[in-house]
């Protein structure tokens, strides 16, 4: 029987180990591993595909929360853009930790969330929700330093979109002001969320670019010319040309940059 040790940080563990090889027996190990981790990709992007076609639930009740300056609304929550990525956490009385720390695996889930710039700027926005009052919610953000958008519930939402005893991602639309429910996941389906990409693969445009299956006349941009510096997207709103560069021409940008370093120094 395995048994597990705990001494400064390491952990000791008696148990069967893989074997040990040699460079070439390990790469080609990791080519044959290789081949089935790219059809898992395949098959991922082939599941985001459908998942852009599934059918949309238009929302009918009128949702309020408590947020920062006070009531809002469902559609509030979207900010201006046509994506909203609602994630019910547990932080409130009842729950393990209160009041100094919501539920431990929706705090874990909190710390894995990437930069928020990114994802506004493929039109999402990502907010949390719980039942705890707007002035500890502040007091845990602060405390933990997360930055995402969190309300308070005040009505029915929970119970009504399956997230009233456990935690679970909403995937909502907006249509001018008609909102529609697109997707929803929980349980492990939570575990991959945190990227921004794992974000916009459950969302109804996807990540908007030109080599995904979506339906006709979804928005789609060339890959990679959208991205840019968490800090940068109001700043430059077309890609600069040395990225493009890159993307376009990566060993000849490569080259030139050399010889920028070498010029340099």
């Amino acid at each position: 029987m395995a048994t597990n040790k705990r001494d400064k940080g390491k952990v000791h563990l008696a148990m069967k180990t893989p074997p040990i090889v040699s460079r070439q027996e390990w790469e080609a190990a990791r080519q044959q591993l290789l081949v089935k981790e790219k059809a898992l990709t395949r098959s991922r992007d082939a599941l985001a595909a459908e998942r852009r076609r599934m059918p949309w639930m238009v929302v009918e009740k009128k949702y309020e929360f408590e947020g920062p300056k006070g009531r809002v609304s469902l559609l509030d929550l979207f900010e201006g853009r046509p994506q909203l990525i609602l994630y019910r956490a547990f932080f409130e009385p009842g729950v393990f930790g209160w009041p100094d720390h919501a539920c431990r695996g929706c705090s874990l889930g909190a710390d894995q969330v990437a930069h928020l710039a990114h994802l506004n700027a493929r039109d999402t926005t990502l907010a949390y929700a719980s039942r705890a009052p707007q002035k500890d919610i502040a007091r845990l953000k602060e405390r933990m330093g997360w930055e995402m958008p969190w309300y308070t519930m005040t009505d029915s939402f929970d119970t009504d979109f399956g997230v009233n005893e456990w935690h679970g991602h909403n995937v909502f639309f907006r249509d001018g002001e008609r909102v529609f429910r697109t997707y929803f996941i929980n349980n492990r389906g939570d575990e991959a969320m945190g990227s921004t990409w794992s974000y916009l693969d459950i969302t109804p445009l996807g990540r908007q670019e030109t080599w995904e299956d979506s339906p006709e006349g979804y928005p789609q941009t060339q890959p990679y010319k959208w991205w840019n510096w968490h800090d940068n997207y109001d700043a430059e709103s077309s890609p600069n040309p040395k990225w493009v560069d890159i993307l376009t021409d990566p060993q000849g940008a490569a080259a030139r940059r050399r010889e920028e370093e070498r010029k340099a120094s």
